[in-house]
């Protein structure tokens, strides 16, 4: 069940940084006593392959963020201690050292299955053993929200584990969500900051899609 449009689950996790502190962190409350955005992104797992190339990613674009008032926070089920050792690991062995936002430690599981984005599949019950078992690793796929300031998602997607995501994307989506918020226009299609948007009636369509669209 998609969470857009609605507010997103208040629950505390526990998170690492990269000065070694656990702590916990309450996505929804981040947003709303701070009065910022927040992108959370769910990864599969640390010390793996394209993981490490969109932590950077959302590292290089942070300072994009923070001038959208906005928050970016990472996210997996690996424990505090796994992701201090992914922090303090060179790029040059596959490590994240320089990554500076906060990592939630979800190891228990209980906001990842609350979001229903875990890599389960055929669980069955065997009633001679009493065992459950599943199919698939029980991590998360590249799942992202754009949270805003009330704590409502307004962004929700989902990435298989082999497809990387596009950070500048999501700069967009926050630069598109500041404009309806603002404006009060809505945003068409490629929309971009600084480009036209338009008014959410009949004469606002017709008009933008005579001068936009051959």
């Amino acid at each position: 069940m998609s969470l857009v449009g609605k507010k997103f689950p208040n629950l505390s996790v526990d998170a690492m940084n990269d000065l070694g502190d656990t702590f916990k962190v309450n996505v929804l409350e981040e947003a709303v006593k701070n009065n910022k955005k927040v992108v959370l992104f769910w990864y599969p797992k640390d010390f793996t392959f394209v993981c490490p190339t969109e932590l950077y990613a959302f590292q290089a674009a942070v300072s994009e963020f923070e001038k959208r008032n906005t928050i970016v926070i990472g996210a997996s089920c690996d424990t505090p201690e796994v992701h201090f050792a992914w922090l303090n690991t060179e790029k040059n062995n596959g490590g994240i050292e320089g990554v500076t936002y906060p990592l939630l430690a979800d190891s228990n599981r209980n906001l990842a299955s609350t979001l229903g984005i875990l890599d389960i599949t055929n669980e069955t019950y065997n009633e001679e053993t009493g065992v459950v078992t599943v199919e698939g690793d029980n991590v998360t796929y590249r799942a992202t929200y754009i949270i805003d300031e009330e704590g409502v998602v307004q962004h929700e997607s989902v990435n298989n584990m082999p497809l990387g995501r596009n950070v500048q994307e999501y700069i967009r989506l926050v630069d598109a969500l500041t404009h309806v918020q603002e404006k009060g226009e809505v945003c068409p299609a490629n929309w971009e900051e600084g480009k036209e948007a338009m008014n959410a009636n009949r004469d606002g369509v017709a008009e933008y899609l005579a001068a936009h669209v051959n």
